[in-house]
């Protein structure tokens, strides 16, 4: 059975940090390209960043670029999400996707494997 289980979401003010976790099991975790996407309330899950296998290559969203760094570690199971200078605009539940095959940043709909998220909130 496949769980993602994302962890490290909080509460902070403009201009602070979190790293965001998350960790896969009952599959190989170095098979699948992984994601971050979030959702604000009353709008669309939008695809933050995403990471190929190896973890060579990445992809930011405009909005986040150059304040927030995805990484993997292959022998711990792990996808994290690096956010500095967090913007009240970067409140979001922030959720992790596994995607098996094909493109290794796809759209949403194409990702096989979903965490249950993580709550982010910055204060102005």
């Amino acid at each position: 059975q496949v769980q993602v289980v994302e962890s490290g979401g909080g509460l902070v003010q403009a201009g602070g940090s979190l790293r965001l976790s998350c960790t896969a099991s009952g599959l190989t975790f170095d098979d699948y390209a992984m994601g971050w996407f979030r959702q604000a309330p009353g709008k669309e899950r939008e695809r933050v960043s995403c990471i190929n296998r190896s973890g060579v290559s990445t992809y930011y969203a405009d909005s986040v670029k150059g304040r927030f760094t995805i990484s993997r570690d292959n022998a711990k199971n792990t996808l994290y999400l690096q956010m500095n200078s967090l913007k009240p605009e970067d409140t979001a539940m922030y959720y992790c996707a596994a995607k098996y095959g094909g493109s290794w940043c796809p759209i949403l709909y194409e990702y096989n494997y979903w965490g249950q998220g993580t709550q982010v909130t910055v204060s102005s």
